[in-house]
């Protein structure tokens, strides 16, 4: 059974960190690109961060840069996504995703495999 599960969300306040990871089962890890994707009440899914198989390629959307750092531990089957400077408007619930190509994509349509997602609110 393929299973993303994500962990480390919770309530912050603004300015502050949290850091969520997605660990894998069922599926061999290192020969799937990874992301995360975010989704606002009343909002669409947005593409946040994606990483390639090999960890060596990321792709971060423009409010991620510079506040959002992702990594990959493919020993561990996980990809942990560490976000400073946490703002109000960074409140969503985030999903795990994984695609069986060398490299991520912004489309979420691409991923075949979905986390039941992490919740993150920031309040200001």
């Amino acid at each position: 059974q393929v299973q993303l599960i994500e962990s480390g969300g919770g309530l912050v306040q603004a300015g502050d960190s949290l850091r969520l990871s997605c660990t894998a089962s069922g599926l061999t890890f290192s020969n799937y690109a990874m992301a995360w994707f975010r989704q606002a009440p009343g909002k669409e899914r947005e593409f946040v961060v994606g990483i390639s198989r090999s960890g060596i390629i990321t792709d971060y959307e423009d409010f991620a840069k510079g506040r959002f750092t992702l990594s990959r531990d493919n020993t561990k089957k996980t990809v942990y996504l560490q976000m400073n400077s946490l703002k109000p408007t960074d409140t969503a619930v985030y999903y795990c995703a994984a695609r069986a190509f060398p490299v991520t994509s912004r489309r979420s349509y691409d991923y075949s495999t979905w986390g039941q997602g992490t919740q993150v609110t920031v309040s200001s």
